[in-house]
């Protein structure tokens, strides 16, 4: 086995073992010592390839990302021509599958957008870019598909569901509840009464 390949696997050794810790324990209690003894990795080695417990977290939040964008945009591939509250359920039904697939991305998920450490906040945004902006531009296409009020443009109405969105996060982290079949539930209401309201025109 070549050098390269083999450092791959202990480093994704190293990950795996710290996503089930971190998954189980959060940023604040999850252990270098336990991820090392379940990985059957020295803290030596784990500091080889990763600088910090900070750095370590911040792979795993990564990861997390990375794999679940990727699966949305796979599976919505199929759902490009729908209507735009078509592709907002389909959008959550398939994130809620991946989270189903994968339990311990689904409670980093939860803690990198609900409760994110304070020290990594901005790295854990920075980690995630890729993901909003995938978001972002789901978003916008559903947009484009719709009339808009002439008083609003869709950078304004990109701009407030984000804060719309924060608010919702807020919550969560106020009544100290990560319940991820709820939490994807609220969200879909929230972008559904972002889109259509509340209230029947007359």
């Amino acid at each position: 086995m070549k050098r390269e390949q083999k450092n791959q696997q202990t480093r994704m050794k190293i990950l795996t073992s710290a996503i089930k810790e971190f998954a189980q324990h959060g940023y604040e209690a999850g252990s270098l010592n336990t991820i090392s003894q379940a990985g059957g990795i020295s803290k030596g080695i784990i500091y080889h390839y990763f600088d910090s417990k900070d750095d370590l977290y911040l792979s795993c939040i990564e990861t997390c990302f990375r794999n679940l964008t990727a699966y949305l945009s796979e599976h919505l591939a199929n759902h490009n021509g729908e209507k735009p509250i078509e592709q907002i359920m389909h959008y959550f039904d398939i994130r809620m599958d991946f989270f189903r697939q994968q339990p311990d991305f689904a409670r980093l998920f939860c803690e990198a957008v609900v409760m994110p450490p304070t020290e990594l906040k901005q790295a854990i945004c920075d980690r995630k870019s890729d993901f909003d902006q995938f978001n972002q531009k789901l978003l916008r296409h559903m947009l484009k598909q719709e009339a808009l009020r002439p008083d609003v443009t869709e950078e304004e109405l990109i701009r407030i569901f984000q804060q719309y969105q924060d608010f919702l996060n807020a919550s969560y982290h106020t009544n100290g509840l990560i319940d991820i079949e709820q939490h994807e539930q609220d969200c879909r209401k929230a972008l559904d009464i972002f889109f259509y309201g509340i209230i029947v025109r007359k």
